[in-house]
């Protein structure tokens, strides 16, 4: 069924690869050294304010290990996308989630994205850039491969989905 009456607001039915938990810990656990390596050789180096290096160095290590144990798994619970004939549907977030649209016929462009750490995860993103103030709808970790016929179909889906003239 095409049409306005198709495109509405509701749970898209894929969930995100497995692995993106992995990935997204590993992003956690960088950012988190990354503070935690510099605030403990500078505590180490200097004596005097040792104490208060230190003390900021655990602190942000117990912040970061205990969000790298829980919001992962709580985003591979939320994160959700699907791709029909009429539009992409994205839920994304964990304490504020974000649910979007982008109609087909809304469309401008398709992109796939790598980093380093997706790749070692043979993961990507898929971009999707609409006509929206909004921005463009991102689905990140996804099996690589998947998006890459992901941002086959959605160029073929487009390209066969007349403009919209509003």
């Amino acid at each position: 069924m095409r049409g306005e009456d198709a495109v509405r607001l509701r749970p898209p039915r894929n969930a995100v690869d497995e692995r993106a938990v992995t990935w997204w810990r590993s992003r956690l656990l960088a950012t988190t050294a990354v503070p935690v390596v510099v605030l403990a050789v500078l505590g180490a180096f200097i004596e005097p304010a040792r104490f208060w290096l230190l003390v900021p160095a655990a602190a942000v290590a117990a912040v970061g290990l205990a969000c790298t144990a829980f919001f992962p798994s709580w985003w591979f619970r939320v994160h959700r996308w699907e791709v029909t004939e009429d539009a992409v549907y994205v839920r994304s977030g964990a304490l504020w989630q974000e649910w979007r649209i982008a109609p087909m016929s809304r469309i401008q462009t398709v992109d796939t994205s790598r980093g380093p750490l997706e790749q070692a995860f043979r993961l990507a993103t898929v971009t999707v850039t609409t006509a929206s103030s909004k921005g463009a709808l991102r689905i990140e970790g996804l099996d690589h491969e998947l998006a890459a016929d992901l941002a086959e179909r959605l160029t073929a889906i487009t390209q066969a989905t007349p403009g919209d003239a509003t």
